[in-house]
């Protein structure tokens, strides 16, 4: 199954006060961890940012894409479709930036389940988490027609496409304490991720 992998490093860091893709996490910044993590499953990442924003140490390798968001500032839903877009394989894994303790085993059981289906996405108690999610490339003419209507809405596309949900009962098989989806928004987050790095890296 051809896989391309998407990674939304577009957002501003406002809560943080500064860009959070940079920012480090057990010697590593948070792209840097996340896309080590993507990078058995395609041999290529693409990396949608916002325009003016730099990765230089992305572009010396082949194996990156870096794209700038459509529509910059206008939300997650713009940089899925920016990524998807770019993209050249049927299926894509599309997760952000700021999101350090990915599960390969849980984001390969996605994978698995993508026949049939236009969309593979976690929902945990009525939560979806609709960036750590699959995205077949049929998704992006109905994001596209969301972006036209002015709708920047994620949840809207729920309805448009056909969506496999992946319930919690599911995801505690791989990650029980639901580590996939902690993302790295304030200062308080960043604290909770290196010490959960470390508490992983000492097991």
């Amino acid at each position: 199954m051809e896989i391309g992998c998407i990674v939304l490093a577009g957002g501003k860091g406002l809560r943080l006060g500064r860009d959070k893709a940079l920012e480090t996490v057990d010697s590593q910044s948070l792209l840097q961890r996340v896309v080590t993590q993507l990078s058995s499953f395609s041999s290529e990442i693409i990396i949608v940012t916002a325009k003016g924003k730099s990765f230089p140490q992305f572009f010396r390798n082949p194996r990156f894409r870096i794209v700038a968001d459509a529509y910059p500032g206008r939300g997650a839903l713009v940089g899925l479709a920016t990524g998807l877009a770019a993209s050249r394989a049927r299926y894509n894994l599309a997760v952000a930036c700021d999101m350090p303790f990915l599960n390969q085993a849980l984001l390969r059981y996605m994978l698995g389940l993508m026949a049939g289906f236009d969309l593979v996405v976690p929902r945990l108690a009525e939560m979806v988490e609709p960036l750590h999610a699959v995205y077949a490339r049929s998704c992006l003419a109905p994001m596209e027609r969301l972006l036209e209507q002015g709708d920047m809405r994620i949840n809207a596309l729920l309805g448009l496409v056909k969506v496999r949900y992946v319930e919690a009962d599911e995801v505690d098989r791989f990650d029980p304490r639901h580590l996939s989806f902690f993302n790295v928004n304030t200062r308080a987050d960043l604290e909770r991720a290196q010490r959960l790095a470390k508490e992983i890296s000492n097991r």
